[in-house]
This record gives structure tokens, sequence and C-alpha cells, in this order.
């Protein structure tokens, strides 16, 4: 019988094992920190539209995980910014004491952004992507908030980098089993590429300014990121390539989910690291590569990451700051092209 292996406590990995609980699914629940711990004590206060549960969960701490058998299958929840330590930490224990969990489980990776696949391919034979919108929160030790209704979320998977397989399949059903909206598919880079594009708004979740201000640095970041990823050879999904009806899908009004409070601020206000680098600098390493111009998005990775290495988020930063990086970032491309010349 298949067992997932969810590695990350966090908002999706906490929400997909009290989902697996409520619904008879095997699963074993990994993590480190005081989330775990309290998890383990106390059980996880799991907040959904219908109300707040108090469910017992098979959790483990990272320092004494379970042993992994033939049957199981990793779930990667955690940050795309902690992915590469999890990668390195999981891949070569034994399964059932005999081969390395790379060469014979397979790894579904949850990640925002394009990075986790690859770096999961170098080690892992079997790497399957998942694409993942649910209206989750955590920002409070021992609880998870999720508004999605009337399902958790929707999920798309696939194998990476392309290809359709019975594994696939069945991840998928057990998630539509577990309560998501979940679909396989034949081309997971190009949902990861799509769902990019969304997450590149989310750093301006740290801002404060004028609303006209905040939407058109918006567009701006979803333009670059568009033509960056168009360079790179991404072709990205459109929403009527969908096989799942999402349209009675919403986030619940008066469900503890608020606008503008996304992943990358609830990091921010955990004071946990900075996914920014994964997201915006997704783009900006793209545009470096295949020659494209990125200045917004290179402009808020800047000032984000000067503020994750502060280590204080207690005020927003001003949205007037990106512009002068931006321009900044204009006279230094044209005085390099002038050169070039």
């Amino acid at each position: 019988m298949t067992r997932y292996v969810i590695i990350g406590a966090g908002a999706v990995g906490a929400s997909l094992a009290a989902q697996f609980e409520q619904s008879g699914i095997k699963y074993a629940l990994v993590g480190r920190g005081a989330q775990i711990s309290h998890i383990r004590k106390h059980g996880l206060s799991y907040q959904r539209p219908s109300g707040t549960r108090q469910i017992n969960l098979n959790a483990f701490d990272l320092a004494d995980p379970p042993e992994l058998t033939p049957d199981d299958i990793l779930l990667l929840t955690v940050k795309s910014q902690d992915a590469a330590g999890a990668l390195a930490f999981w891949s070569w224990r034994n399964v059932s004491n005999s081969t390395g969990a790379a060469t014979s489980l397979p790894v579904v990776t949850f990640q925002n952004g394009l990075a986790t696949e690859a770096a999961a391919l170098r080690t892992f034979t079997h790497v399957y992507g998942a694409s993942i919108l649910t209206p989750a929160r955590f920002t409070e030790t021992g609880k998870v908030v999720v508004g999605g209704d009337p399902q958790v979320g929707v999920v798309t998977v696939g194998r990476f980098p392309f290809g359709r397989d019975e594994t696939g399949d069945r991840i998928a059903a057990d998630l539509n089993h577990a309560g998501y909206l979940s679909e396989p598919s034949a081309e997971i880079r190009r949902w990861k590429s799509a769902k990019l594009l969304h997450n590149v708004r989310n750093v301006l979740e740290l801002f404060d300014g004028a609303a006209d201000l905040r939407g058109a640095i918006g567009e701006a970041l979803v333009d670059e990121a568009r033509r960056a990823l168009q360079a790179a050879g991404y072709t990205l999904a459109l929403p009527s390539e969908r096989t799942v009806d999402i349209s009675d899908w919403r986030t619940a009004q008066n469900s503890g989910i608020h606008p503008g409070q996304q992943s990358t601020w609830q990091s921010f206000t955990r004071g946990a690291s900075s996914e920014v680098d994964f997201l915006n600098g997704e783009i900006v390493l793209l545009g470096r590569l295949h020659g494209t111009s990125t200045p917004y998005n290179a402009a808020v990775q800047v000032l984000a990451g000067r503020l994750a290495h502060q280590g204080d988020f207690s005020s927003a930063l001003p949205l007037d700051a990106i512009l002068p990086l931006v321009d900044k970032s204009h006279q230094a491309r044209q005085t390099g092209l002038a050169g070039a010349r």
C-alpha cells in the first residue's frame, strides 16, 4: 500500500497530512523545529471554511525520521530555498536497508519556481513536479489555515521533465480522494512556468504604496517574466487546458485567508528565509541567460534580499524605492550596450 512521506510541515505539507488523515490515506509527516514539535505533542489546529479541528497527525521530527519502504512516495513540500538541503538529506537514505531513496522512490516537488525539479533530477531517478494553487496560511506555530472551498486546492502533477505514467495518475487520484482538485499532465513544466508568472507579484506584499503604482509595477514584473520565460523556451499552460472543472472552486469569505498575505509575506512575517530568489530571481536568471532585460524583477529581488538579511520585517518597504533601482539598471544596460558597440 502506498505511503506518502510528506517532507515539510508548513502550510502545504501540514494541510496535505490533515487531508490524508481524514481521508484514510497512509502518510507520514516529517518536519523540524517548533512546528513539528507542537504537532507531535498537541496535534494540528486545522482551520477550514467549515470550521477548525484539532487533528492528531502521524508526525516525525527530522532528527528521527521514519524508515523508508519500497511503497513510499516522497512529497517535498518545503520552500524552494530549503529544497536543496532536503534533497541532500533524503536522496541516499536506505529503503528497507537496501537501495537508496533516490534510485528507487518517486519524489514529488511542490515548490514554486522552476529550480527544484532539476535539482531533484540530479539525484532522483523518478521526479514528478506538482503545481499547486491553495489559499493557505502558516504564521502561527501549530496552526494552518486553508480557505479553499469546497476543495482544499488545485494540483497539477506530472513526470519531470515531461511524460505521464501510472505513478503520476495514482498520485493525482489520491489527491482527489483527499479533497483536492487534481489532474495529471504530460507537460508539467508548462504548468509550473505558468504558476511562476503569477508568483512574481508575491514580493509586492512586502511593500506599501499607492494602488496605481502597485498595479503598474505588478504588470511590469509579469511582463518581464513572460518575456524571459518565452526567451528560455517555455510555453505557458493556459487555464482553458485544464481537464478538471475548477469553476466552482474559490477562496471562501471569512475563511481566515486575507489578500496580500501569500507565501512570501508569511515567510517574512515568521522570520523565515526568503523564496524571492527562486521567484523573481528565477526571472532574473533566465533574463541573464537569454539576453532579456528584467530590471523590475532585479530591483525587487535586491530590496527583498536586503530585508531578509536585516532579519526584521516590522514594517513594509516603500513601493517607490523600486523605481530608482529600475532606472539604475536601465542606465547600466545602456552603458553596457554602448560599450559592446
